[in-house]
């Protein structure tokens, strides 16, 4: 059977709602019209009506009140915003976790929070024999993991109260934390102590260490991570070694990125 080309599984309305916004991508172009993107686009009034209708309901783009013209919205700003925040951690981030595992020889990872999935960006492995399967371009439960939790535990509280609002608290093990507010009081202990673990809550055997990456407006952006298996991550050794690198780790990307520390504070 021959295989398909991606171009066949094309949405023909996403494929126009995308085409609208490109649109406003240019020199001296800020607000167009309806007639004029109908135009450009060569589709009919009403359907281009349509588009514009979605896309400003989702916050992609919006109408100017005196003119009735559009412009691109903040969401779309927001997405750009992401992009390069996601961008200027790995140049940073490489040397930094090249480093970390030079120092503990466990496998290490830089990840995001994104549409609430710890999504590891860029990771080094460890070198010793026995070590976890590489999670690196996982998408993983942002409630069970070290990463994940770090960063919701940064959350502002009505961002906080959405996500548990909507997240079914799956278990993946007996440790993992399926209770709203037992995870509340928990991400409560770990934005105190600046450090998340992950105490075999997503897969038995594995443990990790995670600490936030911060930018210039000392907004979490990210997380370091240090993974491994559970024989190597006693709490003695998480304590006093792993937990102070990973925190050294994420601190050296934050200021990086204009993170000032204690000052910022």
């Amino acid at each position: 059977m021959q295989k398909k080309d991606k171009s066949d599984y094309m949405i023909l309305a996403v494929s126009h709602a995308l085409d609208l916004l490109e649109q406003f991508h240019g020199e001296g172009v800020s607000e167009l019209g309806v007639t004029e993107l109908a135009k450009r686009l060569r589709l009919h009034k009403n359907n281009v009506f349509r588009l514009l209708a979605t896309l400003e309901a989702r916050g992609y783009v919006e109408q100017n009140r005196v003119t009735g013209n559009y412009r691109l919205g903040l969401k779309t700003l927001e997405i750009r915003q992401t992009m390069i925040r996601q961008m200027a951690l790995l140049p940073y981030a490489k040397p930094v976790l090249e480093e970390l595992v030079r120092e503990c020889d466990e496998t290490a990872y830089v990840s995001i929070l994104k549409e609430n999935l710890s999504i590891y960006l860029y990771g080094v492995e460890s070198r010793a024999t026995v070590r976890v399967v590489s999670r690196l371009g996982s998408r993983l439960p942002a409630y069970c993991t070290a990463a994940g939790k770090v960063m919701l535990a940064s959350l502002s509280e009505p961002k906080l109260e959405r996500y548990l609002a909507r997240k079914e608290l799956v278990p993946f093990t007996p440790n993992t934390i399926t209770d709203a507010t037992r995870l509340r009081e928990h991400l409560k202990e770990i934005a105190a102590a600046g450090y998340a673990i992950d105490n075999e809550e997503l897969e038995i055997g594995v443990r990790g260490v995670a600490a936030p990456i911060r930018d210039y407006r000392t907004e979490t952006v990210g997380a370091v991570i240090i993974s491994g298996p559970t024989m190597r991550f006693s709490d003695e050794r998480v304590a006093a070694e792993l937990v102070p690198l990973a925190q050294k780790a994420a601190e050296t990307i934050s200021v990086k990125l204009g993170y000032s520390g204690a000052a910022a504070e």
